[in-house]
Formats: C-alpha cells, sequence, structure tokens
C-alpha cells in the first residue's frame, strides 16, 4: 500500500482490505511542543483520500481526521494544524455518518470528541453523501463495516509511520466507533453482528441506530461484550425507538441508554441545542470512561444524562417495560 500525505490538501492511500500496511511520506517532520496539562485541546484537520481496493475495484473514501493541536482551545478546526504529541497518543473514534447526511454536518460532535482527547476519523463513504455525482445509494451500506474496519487500520498505520504527519497519534488499543441513523447501524455490527466484527474495536455509541438483516450474521451470537452507549430520541420516527430498544435488551452488559425526550432522528445531533449538549457530554464520559479508564467519567455520564424533561439515563438489563411504544417495530430489523 502506497500512502501520500499533505497538509491541508487530499491525499491517497492505495490498499486492500485484507493486509494495510501504508508506508508514508509527508512533507514536514513532526514537531513536538511542550503539552498542556490536559483536555480541552485546539483542534486540527487533515484531509485524505483512501482508495481500498476491493478485489479489482477501488472504493474511494474521503477522510477527516481530527486530531488534538498545539495552541489555545475554543477556536474553529485548523486544517494541518500542529499536533499535540506530547500529550498522546490519543484513542481513536471513526464516526460513521447518516445516510444522505455529510459527515461536516456533524462538525460541533466531532470538534467536542476531538477537543477532549480523541483522534477522530470520519469517513465519507461511497453512495452516502448528498453531494454524491451519481446520486445515493442506501443499499451500498453493506459494504460499509468493510469500509470502517480499512479506515481503522490506515490510521493505525499511519500512525505507527515513523515520521508522518499523524505518527505517535493514534493509541491502537484503544478504539471506539460513533455512528448516527445507517451510521449506527454500520457500528453495530462491527462490534455485535458475526458478519463483521473487528476485535480492535473496545467501545461503541449508536446514535439512533438498528440492528439490520442485510447484514446478514446474527447480533449477540457469542460476540465479544464491547461497552455500548445506545442514544435514542423519543420522538423519531425513522429510526423509531423501539429499534434502540432491541439492541439494548439484547446486548450484554457494560451498557447504558440515553433518551431524549421529544428529540427528533437528527434533532440531537445536528443543530445546536440543549439536547445536543447532553449528546456531547454523555459520549466523551462514556469514551472517558471505557477508552481512558475513568470511573469518574462512568459516574458522572450518570448525572450528565439525567436532565429532568430533557433526558433521562439507565444501566438496567432491559428498557422495554417503560419505553417501548405499543404496536412499533424497526424496519429492516431481524424479528426482536
Amino acid at each position: 500500500m502506497v500512502v501520500l500525505l499533505a497538509l491541508g490538501t487530499v491525499a491517497a492511500v492505495l490498499a486492500s482490505r485484507s493486509h494495510p500496511s501504508p508506508d508514508t511520506t509527508t512533507t514536514q517532520p513532526p514537531t513536538t511542543t511542550v503539552a498542556p496539562s490536559g483536555p480541552p485541546f485546539a483542534v486540527g484537520t487533515l484531509s485524505l483520500t483512501l482508495r481500498e481496493r476491493v478485489g479489482a475495484a477501488v472504493r474511494v473514501l474521503p477522510t477527516t481526521v481530527y486530531y488534538p493541536a498545539a495552541g489555545r482551545a475554543g477556536g474553529a478546526p485548523v486544517a494541518g494544524a500542529t499536533p499535540e504529541r506530547s500529550a498522546g497518543p490519543y484513542p481513536l473514534v471513526v464516526f460513521s455518518e447518516g445516510y444522505d447526511i455529510a459527515p461536516q454536518a456533524y462538525g460541533a460532535l466531532l470538534d467536542a470528541w476531538t477537543a477532549a482527547g480523541y483522534v477522530v476519523a470520519a469517513p465519507d463513504y461511497p453512495l452516502t453523501d448528498p453531494a454524491e455525482p451519481g446520486g445515493v445509494d442506501e443499499g451500498d451500506i453493506v459494504n460499509h463495516p468493510a469500509d470502517l474496519r480499512y479506515v481503522i487500520s490506515t490510521l493505525v498505520g499511519l500512525s505507527r509511520a515513523a515520521g508522518g504527519d499523524l505518527a505517535g497519534l493514534v493509541r491502537p488499543g484503544a478504539i471506539a466507533v460513533i455512528g448516527h441513523s445507517d451510521g449506527g447501524d454500520v457500528s453495530l455490527a462491527t462490534v455485535a453482528n458475526t458478519c463483521c466484527t473487528d476485535p480492535r474495536i473496545s467501545a461503541a455509541v449508536l446514535l439512533s441506530g438498528a440492528e439490520l438483516t442485510s447484514f446478514g450474521g446474527q447480533y449477540f451470537a457469542g460476540t465479544p461484550a464491547v461497552p455500548l452507549l445506545v442514544v435514542q430520541g423519543t420522538a423519531d420516527t425513522v429510526n423509531p425507538p423501539e429499534c434502540s430498544i432491541q439492541i439494548y435488551d439484547a446486548a450484554p452488559a457494560p451498557k447504558h441508554y440515553l433518551s431524549l425526550f421529544g428529540a427528533s432522528h437528527t434533532g440531537a445531533y445536528l443543530p445546536p441545542g440543549p439536547a445536543r449538549a447532553v449528546v456531547e457530554r454523555v459520549t466523551i464520559d462514556f469514551l472517558d470512561g471505557y477508552l481512558k479508564g475513568s470511573q469518574a467519567a462512568l459516574a458522572r455520564m450518570a448525572r450528565d444524562g439525567t436532565v429532568p424533561g430533557l433526558a433521562g439515563m439507565t444501566s438496567a438489563p432491559t428498557v422495554s417495560a417503560r419505553l417501548a411504544p405499543p404496536g412499533t417495530t424497526c424496519p429492516g430489523a431481524p424479528p426482536g
């Protein structure tokens, strides 16, 4: 595999799904800076174009990498900013967008996770972005779990390569996936479906996700127990609450369910507001707890997810008795 990187520009990555081991060249040597005491960090970005070989075909995955950067926290992300290597390596989060939604639409969440001390990779899956020249095709989702695994392999490889722009930034033993809607379906498949599991993933956050029969395989059938945070709006009519409840009730512990009262399918994730603020706090608590080993963060998560009139949180074995709407089913999911 060949990787060509340039800060602030598009890079090209050529590899196979099964054996990604990138070579790396950079436009400048890595820079060491004095590390801050900890988060929040400034946010830097790097644009890559990953080219995934699948037999004779090539799947193109434009990917934006967000990383903790040197400088003052709180400003807008800066393309090509100097990485804050002295505080790394950092856990890796791979984010999967919803169908017909550009990854950049989730920018506030991506920035928040990065500022909290994570390298965040946001691939733009083929046939998913509304700007796709040939139009979108939801059926391509069956290929996205393999795309996601490829992104993980590439980012880990780039971090291990000496002298590259991402050298030393990723901690390969601490990897999480987060996805919204179809992206949540993809993320779930990589941790809980026999079709697609990736043992490198240590935690998963599902934002209004669902199980899908189209992936094949079986859910929670001998797959390793991966800590799970399920987030769901009660007024979601695309992936209704039954979708998330089906996932949560079947999942082994440790698991957590965040219910957002009156939130729609996108209302707690895209526009600013109190609901998105809860999602930011709770997801960071979850990541800090399971990727950084912070028991204080796990205790704080329960408090941050309990906001009268806005949100409720539980780690009970099931939530069906209290939250499942009568007569609803989850479209595209196997029988519960």
